[in-house]
């Protein structure tokens, strides 16, 4: 995150809690636990919860529910994570993203309360978004994951509104285990007994463990597909669910995967009962919803100066095989020649995110991502990427992708930039 006057408070206390455990994550209840009770247990005073887990589209439904409810004048609050510039994005409150004093003595706070126990960064982090979120009125929190779901920092809320579950794919195989069926059981570990569950699409082996977890508990699940489903026309989409068919907008944000989201952020709306907006707000909320580093368009900063004439570039911060592939279905649709700069954390599968792309590209440029030490270097990047079938020729910074991207360059073609949510992030913090 770039230092600013009106953060280096907040970044020097983060530095000091980024160092309170050894590993960066390490999956565990007890210790929120312990410094929640510590602070008088803000989780039992929240707005009610809407909690969100799953591999891809977490943050895009997240997204679409909050310009919705906005759209009905509701007060929302909303977590995420990981932020992309400042670490400020992570809690929004009802009027906007924290205020660096709050942050700060929230914080501070925090760090007291916990007496240098050991704790991991976003466990610590995510005690001090309750406490905001506790002591400001709301009318709805919308709570995501930070990685899995049932040993997740956030999965101490006992009763939740609702829980979402978006498609589950492989992913931080390294945390929640190597197989489909290990990471659909950390995702459904966010279900609660009776509580109502909304199911994205599924792949069946996902589907049957977060099915079997919601019988053993007595959660209804409410599933995409069987209960609900949605569908594109020429200009509209169309939703269904027992209560019959309504029309929708297309979504702000581009690509087939975001359309499925955003039926599903739909039926999470309408199973949210009287708590939820009408349908006219969900309607304007959809077309009105912004989410960074997924498939945006970059309209100006330095790079964007460096474009010839009828060319654009873009950001993804998709990193997943799952994600790959929707990236390639709206790629694939446009004709114009499409380039990649590409960066990726070495504790992600690389081929298996490249290889859906490689027969889009005429050809890649790898760099490491700036300032972060579990990035692939260049060299490795470029590796995997000639292995999956690409031209790629690793470059030593963003600036020399960029001018290798747009050497030869025709009348038109469009320049992506990839890989991780990282590198979007320094390239919105230049950019953005």
């Amino acid at each position: 995150m770039p230092q600013t006057v009106e953060s280096l408070g907040s970044d020097a206390v983060l530095a000091r809690l980024n160092a309170l455990h050894p590993k960066i994550i390490d999956l565990s209840l007890g210790r929120v636990e312990t410094l929640l009770s510590t602070l008088g247990h803000p989780e039992r005073r929240l707005a009610p919860v809407v909690h969100i887990a799953g591999t891809n589209g977490k943050g895009s439904v997240l997204a679409y529910l909050r310009a919705m409810h906005e759209a009905e004048g509701r007060r929302v609050q909303a977590y995420t994570s990981p932020h992309l510039v400042r670490f400020h994005e992570r809690i929004r409150l009802s009027d906007g993203l924290i205020e660096e004093p709050a942050l700060l003595a929230l914080l501070e706070e925090c760090e007291a309360a916990n007496g240098g126990a050991p704790i991991t960064f976003f466990e610590i982090t995510t005690v001090a978004a309750f406490l905001a979120f506790a002591r400001e009125p709301a009318d709805l929190l919308l709570l995501e994951v930070g990685l899995g779901g049932r040993l997740d920092a956030t999965n101490v809320i006992d009763t939740p509104a609702l829980s979402v579950i978006t498609p589950v794919s492989m992913d931080h195989t390294q945390y929640l285990g190597d197989s489909l069926e290990a990471i659909a059981f950390e995702k459904a570990g966010i279900l609660k007994p009776g509580v109502p569950a909304v199911v994205g699409l599924q792949s069946p082996t996902a589907l049957a463990v977060i099915e079997a977890r919601a019988r053993e508990i007595e959660a209804p699940l409410w599933i995409q597909g069987r209960d609900f489903e949605g569908a594109a026309g020429a200009d509209a989409l169309t939703y269904r669910d027992e209560a019959g068919e309504v029309e929708l907008p297309f979504p702000a944000l581009p690509g087939d995967h975001q359309q499925q989201n955003a039926i599903l952020a739909m039926a999470a709306a309408r199973r949210l009962g009287d708590l939820g907006p009408s349908l006219e707000a969900c309607r304007h909320g959809l077309t009105q919803a912004r989410w960074p580093a997924r498939l945006q368009q970059l309209t100006h900063g330095p790079l964007v100066a460096l474009l010839p004439a009828n060319w654009s570039l873009w950001l993804d911060g998709g990193h997943n095989a799952a994600a790959a592939e929707a990236l390639a279905a709206w790629l694939g649709r446009d004709r114009k020649p499409l380039r990649l700069i590409y960066g990726m954390l070495n504790t992600k599968a690389a081929a298996d995110f490249l290889r859906p792309l490689a027969p889009l590209t005429e050809r890649l440029e790898a760099i490491a991502i700036p300032g972060e030490p579990n990035s692939l270097s260049p060299e490795a990047a470029a590796e995997h990427a000639r292995a999956c079938g690409f031209a790629a020729t690793a470059r030593p910074n963003l600036d020399a992708a960029m001018a290798a991207a747009l050497a030869d360059s025709g009348p038109d073609g469009r320049v992506l930039i990839c890989g991780s949510l990282y590198l979007a992030g320094k390239v919105l913090a230049e950019n953005g």
